[in-house]
């Protein structure tokens, strides 16, 4: 049973390296959704993560002699440096496999903290494998990331503090969701000593390997998972996480990066601090369930909901995509594909439909002598306004299409509006997406057969860890089959946008 850990936890060492860090709770978020929000600022500890409590627990038990051969883990980054930072401190060598597409600034912090780095494969799962054959090599002693006894008691750490901090009424913890460690510790305490606390889990909509696993009653591996919040992407949750998940978890949340986008920006405003995605889930989580309470119609009011900010280990470069994305998931832009009849005065027309409103984007070029198809966003109030302004748009002979959640308009339509080409017959359009790394570029070019034309090409550096690009192909109708074996071995996520009714308007 979960109550089995709470002596682990009460006993676990983990302040030899970690901090107690403040429980706080945030103004201005707290007076938009209605409800007090406290953050949990598990990103102030001197590694930017709760990840370092795990780490050193288990390894503060582990005997000289297995601490002699040295310590290997697999790991995204937060890990990495709290098993760099305990092997430091207890004069072992660490050695840590992370994915290609670990941001920068969590390989430098952990080179930095004394951890050798190996990187391999494209998610922690490529990692994970990779260490498990390492660590019989060079007889090494593997510390978990997540699916560890003594790694959960660590992290279990965190609702000790909470609970202390806050001895009043909680209505819930969000808790972000990766392999579980995190979730299995606090859920474990929390069950044990204040049993009414709600425990709720938030995953990303494509890293959502927990969801699926209780959902269908045993672990479940993805195919994929998203790499935006590399912190959490993970195929499959741990054995003994997952056991623990099915005892103290009320519910998850499931929010997309928008969302996350957003709630980075919300804890920005409030403490001035940017967190990582994988930071920042928890915030966004709260925000959707108290959401979710209101479309119900049992909102939720007045109630101090607990937040687990659980890392700042954020690529700088990656904050234009970040604000650009925020946008969208605080709801205060909506974007159209807008028609107007190609004559004098549609302009204007549409212009005092949009009235006092702030226009974010204005995109338009000529292609038909009839009909003109319009790109625009606007700054919104909140998410009913959009509906509203297409139906206004539409009721006065203007048709529209809300793309506010259409991946395509939001991701490459928007900077590519140009007018449509009589030399792309028969194109298809696809939209990829792959480790952003050195020469993955071209590498994903050159696979392409040479005698299929490329009639469009879309790619925007983000500074993220994942390359987004559009192509328009055009294959000859008898290599249609090796066209389809092509996406099927270039095992990189793709959807097929040639039906997307924002290409058939704009491009």
């Amino acid at each position: 049973m979960a109550i089995d850990y709470l002596q682990k936890i009460l006993t676990a060492r983990v302040y030899d390296v970690a901090i107690e860090t403040p429980l706080d709770l945030a103004p201005t978020l707290s007076e938009r959704v209605g409800n007090r929000i406290y953050f949990k600022r598990e990103d102030m500890q001197s590694v930017f993560s709760f990840k370092l409590r795990g780490a050193y627990n288990k390894m503060a038990h582990l005997t000289r002699e297995q601490l002699a051969r040295g310590v290997i883990c697999a790991s995204a980054g937060n890990h990495a440096q709290g098993v760099a930072l305990a092997a430091t401190r207890l004069g072992c060598k660490a050695l840590i496999v992370m994915p290609t597409t670990t941001p920068p600034v969590k390989i430098d912090a952990v080179r930095a903290r004394g951890g050798e780095v190996e990187l391999f494969g494209d998610s922690f799962t490529d990692a994970y494998h990779h260490a498990l054959k390492l660590e019989v090599e060079r007889q090494m002693t593997f510390v978990h990331p997540f699916d560890d006894p003594d790694v959960i008691a660590g992290q279990g750490t965190v609702a000790m503090e909470i609970l202390r901090q806050h001895p009043d009424p909680i209505h819930a913890i969000f808790v972000a969701i990766g392999g579980g460690g995190l979730i299995a510790g606090v859920g474990a305490y929390v069950k044990a000593v204040r049993p009414d606390i709600r425990v709720i889990g938030v995953q990303t909509v494509d890293s959502d390997a927990m969801a699926q696993s209780l959902a269908a009653g045993h672990r479940v591996t993805l195919d994929n998972v998203g790499l935006f919040s590399d912190g959490t992407a993970v195929k499959l949750v741990g054995e003994e996480t997952f056991r623990l998940a099915q005892e103290v978890i009320d519910d998850i949340i499931i929010v997309d990066t928008d969302a996350v986008c957003a709630a980075i920006k919300d804890v920005f405003q409030d403490t001035r601090s940017i967190l990582e995605p994988a930071g920042a889930l928890a915030i966004a989580g709260a925000k959707e369930y108290i959401e979710r309470a209101r479309r119900a119609g049992h909102p939720l009011t007045d109630q101090a909901l607990v937040t687990i900010a659980c890392g700042a280990n954020m690529n700088f470069d990656r904050l234009r995509y970040v604000a650009e994305r925020a946008e969208v998931g605080e709801e205060r832009e909506a974007l159209f594909a807008v028609t107007i009849p190609e004559e004098r005065g549609s302009f204007r027309r549409l212009t005092k439909l949009v009235g006092p409103r702030n226009v974010t984007e204005f995109n338009y070029r000529i292609s038909d002598n009839r009909r003109a198809h319009v790109f625009v966003g606007l700054q919104i109030a909140g998410r009913e306004e959009p509906a509203t302004i297409a139906r206004n748009f539409a009721e006065n002979g203007f048709d529209t299409i809300d793309l506010t959640h259409d991946e395509l308009g939001k991701l490459h339509i928007r900077h590519l509006v140009g007018g449509k080409s009589g030399l792309a017959e028969n194109e298809l359009l696809y939209r990829f997406e792959f480790p952003e790394r050195p020469g993955a570029l071209m590498r994903f070019l050159e696979s392409m057969a040479p005698n299929w034309n490329i009639s469009l090409f879309h790619y925007r550096n983000q500074g993220g860890d994942v390359a987004r690009i559009l192509v328009g192909v055009q294959v000859p109708a008898g290599e249609m089959v090796a066209f389809r074996a092509f996406l099927t071995g270039l095992d990189y996520r793709c959807w097929d946008e040639s039906a997307n009714p924002v290409y058939k308007l704009f491009l």
